[in-house]
């Protein structure tokens, strides 16, 4: 069994000065395969404190310099690739070949995308023509606290973590306590790369201590989150009383909204795209509206691409879906699909309960509710898990009114071959992106949504912005 006591904190792995542990269960098996510890205050305090000492060096640090670090942190990624890849198809249940290609891959994308929005990004600017002596300066924030979720953790951690840095913020770095294990690995990429002492720090601990510890520490400038609107929640009230600033990148229910003239593909796409990482998307497309004309076939195909979908344990090569990542977001799932059942929505793929052939392990069936109504709870709520609601609708009108009537805004989906009402519809979309016709958004592209889901923006250019304040200066020489 892992036992993992140490914490990465001023360029040294020290030892927990707390005592509390986090068991962790792997997603197939139900069994216990190690232990993490988890924080406590005197964890965190020591990780910020070396933050702050490194601050104003690394803040007067070439941004070239700085980036160079960032460059050679994905050098040794790349080296590490598979023991990221077998460190995230265990702690969260992905399997490994989606490990592999997607989740360990995201990574070294995430930090090449930075590097090239670096081409062109003045931290010293000219404010205009009309005051050619003032210049609009961009300065790190300061310590920023990063607390990352399981679902898709070493995209989320470098999103954070590269930018911040090429900011020159100094960092805390929080994963989520289930899901630690890639961070591990991160931080010894880090320790590869000769970061200088104090500019990462990673502690592992739970929302409860570690987390709130550092949403309300003095001397942390800024926390960035990712994770649920409820969390987010709570940490912005904790953040209040010292005024830090504060990211979050929230849930989701995004609408796909596949029109009469959709191409063939469409709807099959969206129900894989949906059921991508056994359904533990922010940005699923977990809604789909469908015009009525093709609303009886849809439902066809729908059933019958997701009755085709295979789950299988995460160790296992191929490209099924695995598990969900624990046993508490097992039951909440099974609770939401008996909840729709009960609400009349009409079943067509799946269903309650485990697979066939699987009587334990945290397997959900790949399950497609029709005849969904937007008030019912499985439209309303983020199921975070491989359940799909497909609602009809009459027209373009309502179709936005449908997509927009959700607490969410972080990702819509137009399916139609009509260039220009795919214009006018993702203008009207209230969401932070809208993907069309299966088009994947652009490297660079800043990922971040509205309302409920947050108003972060992480990635590229943008997310570099996000660790940053802007100072107004006049009579520049």
């Amino acid at each position: 069994m892992m036992k993992m006591r140490r914490f990465y904190i001023d360029g040294r792995w020290v030892a927990s000065r707390a005592t509390a542990e986090q068991v962790l269960v792997d997603a197939t098996t139900e069994e216990s395969f190690g232990v993490v510890a988890l924080a406590g205050d005197a964890d965190v305090d020591a990780a910020v404190a070396a933050a702050k000492k490194a601050f104003p060096a690394w803040a007067a640090t070439d941004p070239a310099a700085r980036l160079t670090f960032v460059e050679k942190m994905r050098e040794v990624h790349l080296i590490r690739t598979e023991d990221m890849a077998k460190a995230i198809s265990q702690e969260m249940g992905a399997p490994i070949d989606l490990a592999r290609a997607a989740q360990a891959g995201a990574g070294p994308r995430h930090m090449a995308n930075f590097v090239n929005a670096m081409k062109g990004f003045d931290f010293v600017r000219p404010l205009g023509d009309h005051a050619p002596n003032d210049r609009i300066a961009l300065e790190p924030v300061g310590v920023a606290a990063l607390i990352t979720p399981w679902n898709w953790p070493i995209s989320q951690i470098t999103l954070k973590v590269a930018a911040a840095l090429i900011a020159g913020c100094t960092v805390v770095l929080k994963p989520s306590e289930i899901a630690p294990l890639s961070a591990i690995v991160f931080a010894e990429i880090v320790e590869a790369s000769g970061l200088p002492a104090g500019v990462f720090n990673l502690v592992n601990g739970d929302g409860a201590g570690a987390g709130n510890r550092l949403a309300t520490h003095p001397d942390v400038d800024m926390v960035s989150f990712t994770g649920s609107t409820r969390a987010g929640i709570a940490i912005t009230r904790a953040a209040a009383d010292s005024l830090k600033r504060v990211a979050l990148e929230l849930g989701g229910k995004g609408a796909n909204l596949v029109f009469a003239d959709a191409d063939e593909m469409a709807v099959e796409r969206g129900v894989r795209q949906c059921f991508v990482n056994s359904g533990q998307n922010c940005n699923a497309p977990a809604r789909m509206l469908v015009e009525r004309p093709i609303y009886e076939r849809s439902l066809e195909t729908a059933a019958r691409v997701a009755s085709s979908i295979v789950v299988g344990p995460s160790s296992q090569p191929g490209p099924h879906i695995g598990p969900v990542v624990s046993g508490r977001q097992f039951e909440r799932i099974q609770g939401l699909i008996d909840t729709g059942i009960e609400e009349g929505a009409s079943l067509v793929a799946g269903g309650p309960g485990r697979p066939a052939g699987f009587d334990r392990g945290y397997f959900v069936q790949p399950t497609v509710f029709a005849d969904v109504a937007n008030d019912m709870t499985i439209a309303r709520e983020e199921i975070f898990g491989p359940v799909l609601s497909i609602i009809p609708f009459d027209g373009e009108e309502e179709a936005i009114a449908i997509a927009n009537d959700t607490p969410y805004g972080l990702t819509n989906y137009v399916q139609s071959q009509d260039g220009e009402r795919r214009n006018r519809v993702a203008r009207l979309l209230r969401s932070g992106m809208v993907e069309m016709n299966g088009q994947p958004r652009g490297a660079g592209s800043p990922f971040g949504g509205v309302k409920a889901s947050g108003r972060a923006r992480e990635g590229g250019r943008w997310g570099i912005a996000e660790f940053m304040d802007v100072k107004s200066i006049s009579g520049w020489g």
